[in-house]
């Protein structure tokens, strides 16, 4: 996806994280309010932000940010496949990752599954792309085809 899609900013949240984030009772929410601050601080310059990571994809983690209000809309879509194919793509990954643990592995498909059955309950409404069929480069079209369209629709 790299240079094929210039009329936003791509970032991934993941950036920001720090390990302290990870601890019993964490300060997520620190986490999550600095997303919406850095996007807002961004599209100032007159081009609109997308932001990549697990929880930036869950409205109630977004929505109740401060920084929130200042945004007419934001659109939600959540990457998902079926269990084994997920259980295999984190286990094929390098290993300096840390993403092969049984309990890692486990933890995203919950993560996965909560996300296929929560869709209709969510607000506002998370769009689901499942990739189970799909290749890396498949996937980055379709999501760069809902980015324009989410674009078009707000233009």
């Amino acid at each position: 996806m790299l240079g094929t899609v210039t009329e936003v900013v791509l970032l991934d949240s993941d950036i920001l994280w720090r390990p302290e984030f990870e601890s019993p009772g964490a300060p997520a929410p620190d986490f999550f309010e600095t997303w919406p601050r850095v996007a807002k601080s961004i599209g100032q310059s007159g081009r609109p932000v997308v932001l990549f990571g697990s929880g930036v994809g869950v409205p109630d983690n977004i929505e109740p940010c401060i920084e929130r209000r200042y945004f007419a809309d934001v659109h939600y879509l959540a990457l998902v496949c079926s269990d084994d194919v997920l259980a295999s793509r984190l286990r094929h990954r390098p290993e300096w990752r840390k993403t092969h643990t049984p309990q890692y592995v486990s933890r995203q498909i919950e993560f996965n599954q909560w996300f296929k059955g929560r869709t209709r309950d969510l607000t506002p409404a998370v769009e689901l792309l499942d990739t189970t069929r799909s290749s890396i480069s498949s996937t980055a079209e379709e999501v760069t085809a809902w980015i324009r369209a989410n674009l078009a629709a707000v233009s």
